[in-house]
């Protein structure tokens, strides 16, 4: 029979296993449907024509974009296990540090890849970033996860994120993205979630996401060039 949700993602995206954890958690049947991204599916485009980016979440039929909005649909029609804080105020701080991981994290991560790339000083834009996830360290402290006492709203859209970029920062730029000694708390949180199954299950297979990520990185190298 044919399910009523369905994803349209990539194996490699951060973004599309944000969603993938939100439906495991909650135990939501879907249907994945593996998007070539350098060759657009009529589907993806029918979709998501404003952006033509994945990932899409079809809920009988009915598309839904970007993951940070599909996170709170899934929350909203599916309320069993609950991701998002129960009290408005604690939701829109969720929100605001997704945001915060969504733009200016993000931000920050780029300017160091690029300085790398470039082969221009690094030490100025490394030193921002970690002063971003001084941010994120500190809102952690003292809790077992970004949502309290169990798997969150912000855990989901974190998690993927430092694993990625851990792994990249790691094994391609030669640099520690948490250090143990700047980020003990945001490190044993992301080792902690590492050994959830729901996570294990979500997350790219070692190898193949270096190998993914180094194409990529060559890639974005020489266009800076």
């Amino acid at each position: 029979m044919e399910k009523e949700v369905k994803l349209i993602g990539s194996w490699a995206s951060q973004f599309s296993c944000r969603v993938e954890i939100a439906l495991k958690l909650k135990g939501i049947d879907y249907q994945f449907i593996q998007e070539d991204l350098s060759n657009k599916s009529d589907l993806l485009l029918k979709y998501n024509p404003v952006h033509k980016k994945i990932p899409v979440l079809a809920h009988n039929g009915k598309p839904i974009a970007e993951s940070l909005v599909i996170l709170e649909y899934i929350d909203e029609t599916w309320p069993d296990h609950p991701v998002l804080p129960n009290h408005p105020y604690d939701r829109a701080i969720a929100r605001f540090w997704a945001k915060f991981i969504d733009e200016k994290l993000a931000q920050t991560i780029y300017k160091v890849g690029v300085a790398i790339c470039k082969g221009e000083e690094k030490e100025e834009p490394i030193q921002e970033l970690y002063e971003s996830l001084k941010l994120l360290e500190n809102e952690l402290k003292g809790k077992e996860f970004f949502g309290g006492d169990k798997i969150g709203y912000l855990d989901i859209v974190a998690i993927v994120i430092a694993h990625t970029y851990q792994l990249m920062f790691h094994e391609i730029l030669q640099i520690e993205f948490t250090p143990g000694e700047k980020f003990p708390v945001l490190n044993k949180w992301l080792e902690k979630l590492r050994q959830i199954d729901v996570i294990k299950e979500c997350l790219p297979p070692k190898d193949k996401h270096i190998a993914h990520m180094k194409i990529r990185f060559e890639t974005i190298k020489s266009t800076l060039k």
